[in-house]
């Protein structure tokens, strides 16, 4: 199994995230053939009196509208199914982010699906199609975003933007991702909100970043952040939200292996330090 399918098959609730999101495909297709239908039947009766064949070409360029959406919803499924380049999937990452999760966050609450569901969904399918591009770049072009919220609550040393200050004790994962950022050589960030993230990105200029972040943030971060492609990957909250949230390391591990180029991506294993003093 290659490094992408790895990553993408790590979650324990990836086939239903995806399944959920191409449920609510399906469903706004259906909702958008029916508005078009609507929009073309009522004005029938009284566009036939300023020309004959009026109703047949407003319905000529309706349907030539829908095989359109119909067309590009049926290229995201297959890219999501196939977790292939196909055409157009760079823009169709951009439909997703800027269209369709508003739109299908209104279909999923007439479904009865839950906004974190529906936020979920969309953050794997962009995962999904940040993959298909196969970006690979150097690790001082990658950053690792990661939310305050990962820092032990009664941590009295400040790491809010940079982690220098990280005194490595253990208690959260802030060592564990500083770990990572000294092995593989990449940026490494501590963001209170959307804010701070968004001056740290200009800041730094990443050509591509690893985020974490609960589905709300996330979310959100993916669509500020558009067209700078953003890798998602979840905290889990077993405290509750913003309160001592974790990371899977292992996750964030194997995503910077995809991303990085080969060169980077399996660095030689560091030497243990030497005791060069003298004994007693």
């Amino acid at each position: 199994m290659d490094e992408p399918e790895k990553i993408m098959n790590g979650g324990n609730n990836l086939r239903p995230q995806k399944r959920i999101f191409l449920g609510l495909l399906v469903v706004t297709c259906l909702l958008f053939t029916i508005l078009l239908a609507v929009l073309w039947y009522v004005p029938y009766v009284g566009l036939t009196s300023l020309h004959p064949r009026l109703p047949l070409i407003l319905g000529v360029v309706f349907f030539g509208l829908l095989l359109s959406v119909i067309g590009a919803l049926v290229l995201l499924a297959l890219t999501v199914l196939l977790g292939r380049d196909l055409f157009f999937s760079r823009k169709l990452r951009g439909a997703v982010i800027k269209l369709l999760l508003p739109m299908m966050s209104g279909v999923g609450k007439l479904c009865g699906v839950s906004k974190d569901q529906v936020r979920r969904s969309f953050i794997e399918i962009n995962n999904q199609l940040v993959l298909a591009q196969h970006y690979r770049t150097t690790p001082d072009k990658l950053l690792l975003l990661m939310p305050h919220c990962l820092q032990f609550h009664e941590c009295e040393f400040r790491i809010t933007g940079s982690t220098v200050h990280c005194k490595r004790c253990g208690k959260c994962p802030i060592k564990g991702l500083v770990g990572l950022s000294e092995k593989y050589g990449v940026g490494l960030a501590v963001a209170t909100g959307g804010t701070l993230a968004r001056r740290i990105i200009v800041d730094r200029r990443p050509r591509l970043i690893i985020a974490v972040a609960c589905e709300r943030d996330l979310s959100s971060g993916i669509q500020d952040s558009y067209p700078l492609p953003v890798f998602g990957v979840l905290n889990s909250r077993p405290h509750g939200p913003c309160y001592d949230t974790l990371v899977d390391l292992e996750k964030v591990e194997e995503a910077l292996k995809t991303f990085l180029v080969p060169e980077y991506a399996n660095p030689a294993p560091q030497a243990p330090a030497t005791d060069l003093s003298a004994p007693d």
